[in-house]
């Protein structure tokens, strides 16, 4: 659908239901309507929100002023949904048409606004069916989290666990309502219990002690601090069967008691790095959280050490997700847990925590996230706290918050590959353009792109910048003719040119040597192998 471009007669022929809408809307929009309906769209498959054609045949084109910034909607739009949606603009006889053109959802989950997830039926806006909800789930595989507990009930719940929720998804939504809401309207309205029972998703989020050791034993986080790799009891162990809302807090304040400050000085100014960067250590738990197999027995463990923190939970990576495409698909396990802890604001539905690790890591000057020991039964990471190289921290902070405003994830990792000279993989290099348009790199060669020298400057290392670049043309043909010289009147085959430059190939060489013989300065002898050059100009 986005990258298909249509012709205003394509609109104005369209058949209106699940994949088109239209609203004359000559003047506004109400900005909550659109959100819905571009949701709706969204999980009907994706479609098309048109705005300034009117809706009922035969169409014409009517014109609207909604959205006089619609590049601003767009931006707001996927905020919320947490799909691609892009715009398309039209004008006829001076009356403009704005077209919102948004992505299908993810699989396996449905889109949600103000934690609704809507649906079309024909043209109608609707809260989405639950059995169209559970058939989604199913997409890729069985969500444990959104079954039924037999024996569970309301009264298993903990109070102050759903209270906590009710403030952040206040927070989150602006939603003033939701205080109104009874706990039990609350927790229907989530979907953490449904017509049938409670499900596991609401016991792994708020139940309380005796009822996780009843109903769910291996819902357990277990928390150990160790001065040293060394085996041997923890120098301190917590270990947490409740509800995540009534530990979440916890957990990083006991990670926050050993937490170093690493300093950093730019000029005048001084910088403190956390050893355990808050938003990357929350984000990694809620990873745990939301993608452990709950099905098999097993704790969560996060083991903290002075300058790296491990988090292992049961179960491998969730079908179809690998360390190859991490960054860029999401399948959650338990996705009624990640809808509950998307509609607060705890994590993202898009599945961006991972690339907020990444970011982080690569923005602080710390190793990548390691996923060794990860197998088909257990996910370990490790975050590494140390600072790998402070100079990196300049770099970043001469990209400046406006260029990092407009930088992916992968920009990041390009980054970082090209200041610690490691090759760069298909994906890095198809977005070296856009990181070329930012000022980011320079392109020194047909295939070759590095940092750009301010950014090297800002690190301290021009001179690697030089090395990587190479000298410069003039330094290159002073090169070959000083080794031409010094050969004399043995001549010089191509071969040993080459090993004068060895960073250029045979093509860039032989077009030095073209430019120092029309220059007079040089001239060769013979073809093909036998050839040899010499200083001076050839008498004729």
């Amino acid at each position: 659908m986005l990258n298909t471009p249509m012709t205003l007669e394509d609109l104005l022929n369209a058949k209106e239901g699940e994949q088109f809408q239209f609203k004359e809307a000559k003047r506004h929009f109400d900005s909550g309507e659109a959100a819905r309906c571009c949701c709706a769209l969204a999980n009907c498959g994706g479609g098309s929100l048109v705005f300034g054609i009117s809706d009922k045949r035969p169409r014409k084109v009517v014109g609207s002023t909604a959205f006089e910034q619609p590049e601003r909607t767009r931006k707001g739009l996927i905020d919320q949904l947490k799909v691609m949606v892009d715009f398309q603009l039209y004008e006829q006889d001076e009356k403009r048409v704005l077209v919102f053109s948004v992505a299908s959802r993810p699989l396996g989950l449905p889109v949600q606004v103000d934690g609704v997830a809507w649906w079309y039926e024909g043209d109608r806006l609707i809260p989405m069916p639950e059995e169209i909800r559970r058939k989604i789930y199913e997409e890729v595989g069985f969500d444990f989290s959104c079954s039924i507990c037999p024996s569970a009930t309301i009264n298993d719940l903990d109070d102050s666990s759903i209270e906590l929720f009710r403030a952040r998804w206040i927070k989150k939504s602006g939603n003033t309502r939701l205080s109104s809401k009874s706990t039990e309207q609350l927790l229907h309205d989530c979907g953490a219990i449904a017509d049938d029972g409670i499900t596991y998703a609401a016991l792994i989020l708020f139940g309380k002690k005796e009822a996780l050791e009843k109903y769910l034993p291996q819902s357990e986080i277990v928390f150990e601090y160790r001065s040293s790799g060394a085996s041997g009891p923890a120098n301190q162990r917590e270990e947490f069967r409740v509800g995540f809302f009534a530990c979440y807090d916890r957990l990083w304040e006991l990670v926050n008691l050993r937490n170093d400050t690493q300093h950093y000085q730019e000029g005048f100014f001084i910088f403190d790095i956390p050893t355990f960067n808050e938003s990357v250590v929350r984000e990694a738990i809620l990873n745990a959280i939301s993608h452990r197999n709950y099905q098999l027995a097993g704790s969560v463990f996060i083991r903290q050490y002075p300058d790296k923190l491990l988090i292992e939970s049961p179960g491998g990576f969730p079908h179809g997700i690998s360390l190859d495409n991490i960054l860029d698909r999401q399948v959650p396990r338990n996705r009624r847990i990640a809808e509950i802890l998307a509609l607060c604001g705890l994590v993202e539905r898009s599945g961006q925590g991972m690339n907020i690790i990444y970011e982080t890591c690569i923005k602080e000057a710390k190793e990548l996230p390691d996923f060794t020991g990860t197998d088909d039964n257990f996910v370990s990471l490790t975050l590494n706290g140390l600072v790998l190289d402070k100079r990196i921290l300049s770099l970043i902070n001469k990209i400046g918050n406006d260029r990092l405003e407009n930088l992916w994830t992968i920009d990041f990792l390009t980054i970082n590959s090209l200041y610690y000279e490691k090759p760069l993989n298909p994906i890095m290099r198809q977005r070296l353009k856009h990181l070329l348009d930012l000022g980011v790199v320079e392109h020194v060669g047909r295939s070759k792109y590095v940092l750009a020298r301010s950014l090297y400057n800002a690190a301290g290392k021009t001179g690697v910048h030089t090395r990587i670049v190479g000298l410069d043309r003039e330094t290159n043909k002073e090169l070959l003719l000083k080794h031409i010289r010094n050969n004399g009147q043995a001549g010089t085959p191509f071969r040993e040119l080459q090993q004068v430059l060895p960073g250029q190939n045979r093509g860039q060489i032989q077009v030095l040597l073209r430019e120092l013989r029309e220059e007079n300065r040089v001239y060769c002898i013979g073809k093909t192998s036998a050839a040899r050059w010499f200083a001076g100009s050839l008498e004729i």
